[in-house]
C-alpha cells in the first residue's frame, strides 16, 4: 500500500511511522485534549488506540492521518477519515472526519486546514456521497468547526455509544454531502 501524503499550505497530512506515536500521545493525551474524548488513555488505551488506527488503514486503506507543520515538522495531531464504526451507530460504515490537535495548536485554523484537505480527499480521491463527523454536545469547539466546514446537523442521526459514560456517551451528528462539497468548493 502506497504511503498517504497530501500537502496544504502549512501541513503535511500524511500516513503514520512507527516513531510519530510517542509524540502524538505526548501532546495529545492530555486533559484539555482529551476532555470530550473519553479522558485521558493509560498505556492500555493508547496501545488500543494506535491498533485501531492501524487495523482501520489496513481494512480501508486510508485512516485518521498525523498532521505535521511544514514549518518545524511538528507533530500537531491527527485529522483523517475513516468508516464510521461505532456499536449501534445510526452512522456505521459512513465515511467519517474526524481530528484531534494538540492544544498549542487551537485557534490557529490547522483543524480546519486539515479538515478541508480530509473532505477534498473524501470526495475527490475516495468518491465519498456523504461525509459525517460525530462529536458531543459539549465539545463547542468541534462542532463550530463542522459548522464552519458546511456541515449540517442530523439529529435523526445522534445515536448512544454505550462505550462511554456521560458526557461522553451521546454522539451528536452533522454531515455534508457532495452536492454541498462541489456548490461551495466547486
Amino acid at each position: 500500500m502506497a504511503e498517504f501524503r497530501y500537502e496544504t499550505e502549512r501541513l503535511v497530512v500524511r500516513d503514520w511511522r512507527d516513531e510519530d506515536w510517542p509524540a502524538f500521545f505526548r501532546h495529545t493525551n492530555t486533559p484539555a485534549v482529551m476532555q470530550w474524548l473519553g479522558g485521558v488513555l493509560d498505556d492500555a488505551g493508547e496501545a488500543k488506540q494506535r491498533a485501531r488506527v492501524e487495523a482501520c488503514r489496513q481494512r480501508n486503506g486510508f485512516c485518521f492521518w498525523l498532521l505535521e507543520r511544514k514549518s518545524d515538522g511538528a507533530i500537531l495531531g491527527f485529522c483523517g477519515l475513516k468508516r464510521a464504526d461505532a456499536p449501534g451507530s445510526r452512522v456505521a460504515d459512513m465515511m467519517e472526519v474526524g481530528w484531534r490537535l494538540r492544544e498549542d495548536a487551537w485557534g490557529q485554523g490547522y483543524a480546519r486546514e486539515a479538515a478541508f484537505a480530509a473532505l477534498d480527499c473524501a470526495f475527490d480521491r475516495f468518491g465519498a456521497d456523504q461525509v459525517v463527523a460525530l462529536t458531543v454536545a459539549g465539545n463547542a469547539g468541534s462542532w463550530g468547526l463542522m459548522k464552519r466546514l458546511g456541515m449540517q446537523r442530523r439529529e435523526e442521526l445522534d445515536y448512544a455509544d454505550d462505550r462511554y459514560d456521560p458526557p461522553w456517551r451521546d454522539a451528536i451528528v452533522y454531515s455534508l454531502d457532495r452536492a454541498a462539497w462541489e456548490a461551495a468548493n466547486g
